[in-house]
């Protein structure tokens, strides 16, 4: 489950594609359509500020990404049994130098984070207590990067799994570690290719379209980064890095200059709507929520993370 379009790649790309390459189901839940999300490129940024068009646009996003991660399914959380409204991307904004999000200066109606607990959480519960998934995967506790939503998302996943109590999935947050994640950093920084796209992209633009910018291995990590990450499980990214890539693609007006990259520390790297390059680690990290209960996981490494 992920807050908007976009999160479940950025977040699980390799998780979904992972179990599509092994031929088991999987279904994204995504809260919001992205309404408020800053666009990226001079082709769609007539959608930026017009809430209801710039939704339709990523629900089409998303549908192309699931098919470029072997066809997971996807349905909205307000698309699940429940009271006719429709949950809204609360908006945000880019605080600690572009590095993490914080809350937007305003809500819209509708909001993701105004929305009843009980009322989102009660969806979820009730649609997994139908589906009944062995595994259930989330952003950590801090949001992966801060974002209200994803905030929001953790919390609705927290009270749903309370809600079903012994009925409930195994439950994994989605993490890094900061030691993996800082030298994926420096090796972006040693890559021709990614200093071939910074120098491609030097000259500023209105369109959020470059230039772009190197992060300081050294420098502030985002929520999701775990000094020393709990016992989980990891995800080979090498195997399904062409699906992953291309899903990221397919979210053009939120992912750009995404690049495949060969490199022990890094296999690729692409950059939001800040310009800040991120990197592609060689696997996906996960935590388990409670090390008391885990679940099988399709062609991972199922270990004690340290």
């Amino acid at each position: 489950m992920h807050a908007h379009p976009d999160d479940e790649t950025l977040t699980s790309g390799a998780l979904l594609a992972t179990a599509a390459a092994a031929g088991l189901p999987a279904t994204v839940v995504t809260c919001t359509r992205g309404e408020r999300g800053e666009v990226i490129g001079a082709e769609h940024h007539a959608l930026e500020g017009d809430g209801p068009a710039l939704a339709r646009h990523r629900e089409a996003e998303i549908a192309t990404a699931m098919r470029a991660l072997g066809g997971a399914a996807q349905v909205f959380l307000d698309q699940l049994p429940g009271p006719d409204r429709r949950y809204v991307d609360s908006g945000m904004a880019w605080i600690d130098g572009l590095s993490a999000a914080g809350a937007a200066a305003d809500l819209p109606e509708g909001a993701l984070v105004a929305a009843e607990l009980d009322e989102t959480a009660g969806r979820l519960a009730a649609w997994l207590r139908e589906r009944r998934p062995d595994l259930l995967v989330a952003d950590e506790p801090g949001g992966g990067y801060g974002h209200p939503d994803h905030l929001r998302a953790h919390r609705i996943v927290l009270r749903a799994t309370e809600l079903l109590g012994d009925d409930a999935p195994a439950l994994a947050w989605a993490v890094d570690d900061a030691a993996e994640l800082r030298s994926a950093r420096s090796a972006l920084a040693e890559d021709p290719l990614v200093a071939q796209l910074i120098a491609e992209h030097a000259a500023p633009s209105t369109t959020r379209q470059g230039p772009f910018s190197l992060p300081d291995p050294t420098g502030v990590l985002p929520a999701m980064a775990r000094t020393a990450p709990g016992a989980g499980f990891t995800v080979p990214v090498a195997p399904v890095r062409s699906a992953l890539l291309a899903a990221l693609a397919a979210h053009a007006t939120q992912v750009q200059a995404v690049t495949a990259l060969d490199g022990p520390a890094v296999v690729g790297c692409y950059a939001l709507s800040n310009g800040a390059l991120a990197p592609v680690l060689p696997v996906e990290r996960y935590e388990w929520a409670d090390p008391e209960r885990t679940a099988p996981v399709p062609a991972a490494q199922a270990d004690a993370v340290a």
